[in-house]
């Protein structure tokens, strides 16, 4: 039975991001991302939830297998591509199509046989330096590749490293302009993910991929979530379990490095690290508690979490506190604690409940 920790997410939140996608980038198709299990929100649901998407996109293959247990039979691209000839075999039986990054993966492709199938894209280094081939290797890799049956290329595709930083459009502006230059007559591309959708049009291409967007929080340091028109998906609650009064003076927690500066009211939060809060939240993370905005207290253990609930009236046990969603935007917490929301997100661990509602 669940404690009452628990992640709540909302199908129409999905599709209002989705469909902001769309008015984004119109004339694109659209890969939906949900690697990381839908970066915390459930790969099947959401991807059941895109069902508007032209293809969807992961990072592992274990992660295509499961949408194609799930009976989804969109196209699913693997962002990494396979590390080994027999999962690129079977990526080809499964219909899915794998990105090629390196030489090792361009020799796994003389392995298939005449009768499995499989489209690739090129994944070209523009700066990033993740990876990728270099702009001048394209030539004789497509070689390679026009001499296989099986093989269908795509085209090309790089990842912007800096269209989330505004202050430096020059760094996007080179990767567009040299990854253009590696698309070939008749080939497709693909250069946008969530940030350079968003703010950079001239990316779009045939195909994006938006990834954090469609969960409602933003790619960005300086605009939130509202600023570009998405809701937040994922609402992160857990219950108080326990409360108690600590007088002037008293330390709480682990180290004992908070302390009360007046009489206080502490309730402890039935989440920690081990449901994905951070144990790295510093003393003052905000937190909601029945409409009012409270701040976590001492450090974070690895199942409860404090929080100073001195100034809200009639708290009880049960009462449900908010660590990010609706009323907290998850970008916000994760300003506060020195990371990003991507992290928190997928960070989320399985033992917290997932309910859907629409």
């Amino acid at each position: 039975m669940s404690r009452g920790t628990r992640a709540v997410i909302s199908y129409s939140a999905l599709r209002h991001n989705f469909k902001r996608v769309q008015q984004l980038a119109p004339q694109s198709n659209i890969w939906a991302v949900v690697k990381a299990d839908a970066y915390g929100h459930g790969a099947v649901q959401a991807a059941h939830t895109f069902s508007d998407a032209d293809g969807y996109a992961v990072a592992t293959f274990d992660e295509a297998r499961q949408l194609r247990a799930a009976g989804l039979t969109k196209p699913i691209l693997l962002l990494e591509g396979v590390t080994c000839a027999e999962h690129l075999i079977e990526a080809a039986q499964l219909g899915c199509e794998s990105m090629i990054h390196c030489q090792d993966q361009l020799d796994h492709l003389s392995q298939l046989t005449q009768g499995e199938q499989i489209k690739v894209w090129l994944k070209v280094d523009t700066g990033m330096h993740r990876l990728g081939f270099l702009a001048s290797s394209l030539p004789q890799i497509r070689q390679q590749i026009a001499e296989l049956e099986s093989v269908q290329l795509g085209g090309v595709v790089t990842h912007m490293c800096c269209a989330d930083d505004l202050r430096r459009p020059e760094i996007t502006q080179a990767q567009l302009a040299l990854a253009s230059q590696c698309k070939e007559q008749g080939e497709q591309a693909s250069f946008a993910n969530s940030a350079s959708i968003i703010k950079w049009p001239e990316t779009h291409a045939d195909w994006v991929r938006p990834g954090i967007m469609l969960y409602g929080a933003s790619p960005f340091a300086d605009l939130s979530a509202q600023d570009i028109q998405l809701k937040p998906a994922m609402t992160l609650s857990a219950p108080i379990i326990a409360l108690r009064r600590v007088s002037k003076g008293e330390s709480v927690g682990y180290g004992l490095i908070w302390t009360a500066e007046r009489d206080s009211v502490i309730a402890t939060l039935a989440i920690g690290y081990a449901d994905g809060y951070p144990r790295h939240a510093p003393s003052g993370t905000p937190v909601m508690l029945n409409g009012q905005r409270v701040a976590t207290a001492g450090r974070v253990s690895m199942d409860m979490t404090m929080i100073d609930v001195t100034d809200v009236a009639d708290v009880a046990i049960g009462d449900m506190a908010q660590l990010w969603g609706d009323e907290l935007p998850v970008d916000e917490v994760a300003s506060v604690i020195g990371t990003i929301g991507y992290e928190l997100l997928t960070r989320v661990s399985p033992r917290v409940e997932r309910l859907y509602i629409d």
